[in-house]
């Protein structure tokens, strides 16, 4: 069903972004020092929306190639109508992965296109089930000195925040103790009460994450997040009743069917919504989640799920995480301040996620080649 008289989508450009971490960053699975952004622009009825994925440079080419016939042309305010649109065109060229990627790059952009036109923040357009939006600092990663992580930390406790991640999960043996030191050292900077969580990213095996966790009991880490590989669902049920932290994983999910499969297997359910679909597919997700007894947290890119996270009744919190925040940061006008460990997305009545592009930035960190 279309709505009769409304704007259509005119046209989808994107911008492949690259910027320098700003020193080399490491978890337990995979080292980097460079995040690439792909920023969707839709425009259509006299406004441009803005949605973007971190991935690899070839989802650019998905949005221009792939899904654009699949969108242009449709009402702007029909959202999900193009969301379904997208995945049947998708098809045959399989979803997982940068086309999911691509995908939610453009639903983002058209939610925010539809949310200006109707000249309403986000979190106004979907409606508010809750005010403020927890956020918990995330980095502390492998590669870090003693000194650069108390810094971080304390960056954070600075602003209020008193949630706090870091990685763990190097090389088992003759390195073990080091994540339980980083561990312990991270509850002495921070003191009894805030909450301390932890990310593996998959690197244990189900035995190494069962020891470990025990450990981690001890320095009261509430939340172990992928301590066995997301795809190994029956090792994540079995930690679930072994360890007494939350586990949590879900930042993979590039449909809605996986999420459902993960429901038993974890304590909370992640989703990232510049990897599952979009905002469409990520509000589905928490739904979901919510059936089930149990409460979403929405994976890194904060300024695009804050919105959307603000009309969640399950939401445990976002992921402030360091690499997207600095980047976030650097190319937007309009971000959110975290201070006291909470956002509160569209109070300044700005349209839509109340992001607008700085063009010397984006300009400066445009991938060349």
């Amino acid at each position: 069903m279309t709505t009769t008289g409304a704007p259509t989508v005119e046209s989808l450009s994107t911008h492949v972004l690259e910027f320098p971490t700003d020193t080399p960053e490491a978890d337990g699975t995979f080292a980097w020092d460079l995040t690439t952004m792909v920023l969707v622009e839709a425009r259509g009825g006299g406004a441009t929306g803005l949605g973007y994925t971190y991935g690899d440079r070839a989802t650019a080419g998905v949005v221009t190639g792939l899904l654009q016939d699949a969108v242009v042309g449709r009402p702007v305010l029909d959202v999900p109508a193009a969301n379904e649109a997208m995945n049947r065109a998708v098809r045959n060229a399989g979803r997982p992965g940068l086309i999911a990627g691509a995908v939610s790059a453009i639903d983002i952009a058209l939610w925010d296109l539809k949310a200006r036109l109707l000249e309403l923040p986000l979190a106004d357009l979907f409606g508010r089930s809750r005010s403020d939006v927890p956020v918990y600092g995330s980095g502390g990663f492998t590669t870090y000195t003693d000194g650069r992580l108390a810094e971080q930390l304390e960056g954070w406790a600075d602003q209020g925040i008193s949630r706090f991640k870091i990685k763990i999960g190097e090389e088992w043996g003759t390195r073990e103790r080091r994540d339980l030191e980083r561990v312990e050292r991270a509850r002495t900077l921070l003191g009894a009460e805030p909450e301390l969580y932890v990310d593996a990213n998959g690197a244990y095996t189900r035995k190494q994450a069962a020891r470990i966790g025990r450990a981690l009991a001890d320095a009261g880490v509430s939340w172990f997040e992928e301590p066995v590989s997301s795809d190994d669902l029956v090792g994540l049920a079995q930690l679930r009743h072994t360890v007494t932290a939350d586990v949590a994983a879900g930042e993979y999910g590039y449909d809605l069917s996986y999420f459902a499969r993960m429901i038993p297997a974890v304590d909370c359910l992640q989703a990232d919504v510049t990897r599952c679909g979009g905002i469409t597919v990520w509000l589905r997700a928490a739904a979901l989640a919510e059936a089930h007894g149990l409460q979403l947290s929405g994976h890194c890119a904060p300024h695009v799920h804050a919105h959307a996270a603000a009309a969640v009744p399950n939401l445990r919190h976002l992921e402030w995480f360091h690499d997207h925040v600095r980047i976030e940061n650097l190319l937007f006008d309009g971000t959110l301040d975290p201070s006291g460990g909470t956002l509160r997305p569209g109070l300044s009545g700005e349209p839509g996620l109340g992001l607008a592009i700085r063009p010397d930035v984006a300009d400066r960190h445009r991938a060349r080649g």
